[in-house]
């Protein structure tokens, strides 16, 4: 009881504000965006997403109360959990839209390849943490990391889910930065990507993928494929400066943009709110990233540094590609916009992610 006492007081205490304000204002900002995009279609939605964020609160705080030093023993445990639940969707997972991704869990649909996410990020600090300080690492040094990843990041691919198999890469390779591979190392991991991408475009990607990334060098020649990501622009831009105003997105609702709470609520804030709304929301997105950066300079340990580095490069990229995505810069991709857009497992996922490096924040002083 002293013990959970005292994380309660080290909590309330020590609590990081800045941290709080930055996912609290991104949060409103989502569910202003949700109810703006559902009220007239599907207005239950965010009563769902209601629940799930009270559920995400719950497992923020609850993590952020566990001592780092019990999340480094169960570090391995929790990924193999995750990695357990990446396969098991595929032996028996609810399938939807040509992809089995999910599993039903009483009234609950969860997608086990966000949390996934997470918990490679677990795994790969603790890999970090334990292996010895060297100047430079070799690729052999890299073979339990590339093992790490490569798992997970093949099961969500055969869902398919090739976006989030993406990002379990980028989120490795920015972990990766930080520890001081040689050169010849990254000269090496280059090539091997460069040469492997021609046969994964050709042999390892579905027809309808290939078809986006076709629409995206093309939209001329892929109108059909195109038509999505064609008028998420156009709502984007017809904001211009200062936005319609709040509940005043006429182009979106005329045109009936599928998923457009899910993976284009950046369109929604453009049409909207305009030039302003969106750099807003990027300011706070980019804001959340180097706070998130400076906790982890300010770290303890270098589990700890590593936890909050790899949650902030969970963060960047996803906002990175769906801000990216809706804006005509990448294909069309079903990464979520983290805080913003509607989805139960992407939110618990983001608040476990963000529990962490508030765990990290108040346990960075002295006890």
């Amino acid at each position: 009881m002293s013990e959970r006492l005292t994380a309660w007081q080290r909590l309330r205490t020590r609590f990081d504000w800045t941290l709080f304000a930055l996912i609290a204002a991104l949060g409103a900002a989502g569910l202003l965006n949700l109810w703006s995009a559902v009220r007239d279609r599907q207005p239950q939605l965010l009563r769902t997403q209601l629940v799930w964020l009270a559920l995400g609160v719950a497992v923020f705080v609850a993590v952020a109360l566990v001592d780092t030093r019990r999340i480094l023993r169960w570090a391995y445990l929790l990924y193999g959990l995750g990695v357990g639940a990446l396969a098991w969707v595929i032996l028996a997972g609810r399938a939807a839209g040509g992809a089995r991704r999910w599993l039903e869990l009483g009234p609950l649909s969860v997608q086990p390849s966000e949390m996934v996410k997470v918990l490679l990020v677990l795994a790969l600090a603790r890999h970090i943490h334990d292996a010895p300080s060297l100047k430079e690492r070799t690729f052999r040094h890299l073979l339990v990391p590339l093992f790490l990843v490569g798992v997970p990041a093949l099961l969500v691919a055969a869902q398919p889910d090739l976006d989030n198999a993406l990002i379990l890469v980028l989120i490795f390779a920015s972990i990766m930065l930080t520890a001081r591979l040689s050169l010849k190392t990254w000269g090496s991991i280059l090539l091997v990507a460069a040469l492997a991408a021609g046969p994964i475009y050709k042999y390892g990607l579905r027809d309808y993928q290939r078809d986006r990334v076709l629409a995206f060098l093309n939209p001329e020649a892929n109108e059909a494929t195109a038509w999505q990501p064609r008028h998420a622009m156009n709502a984007l831009g017809s904001g211009r400066v200062w936005g319609k105003g709040y509940l005043e997105a006429t182009y979106l609702r005329v045109r009936g943009l599928p998923a457009l709470w899910t993976d284009y609520p950046f369109a929604m804030v453009g049409e909207e709110w305009g030039f302003l709304g969106c750099a807003l929301v990027v300011c706070l997105a980019a804001a959340l990233v180097l706070w998130i950066l400076k906790v982890s300079r300010d770290a303890r340990d270098r589990f700890a540094a590593m936890l909050c580095i790899g949650c902030a490069a969970m963060f960047f990229w996803q906002s990175l590609i769906n801000i990216a995505m809706v804006s005509g810069l990448l294909p069309v991709a079903g990464a979520t916009l983290p805080l913003v857009s509607y989805g139960g497992s992407s939110l618990l996922a983001v608040m476990f992610a963000l529990g962490l490096v508030m765990n990290v924040s108040v346990r960075r002083f002295p006890r």
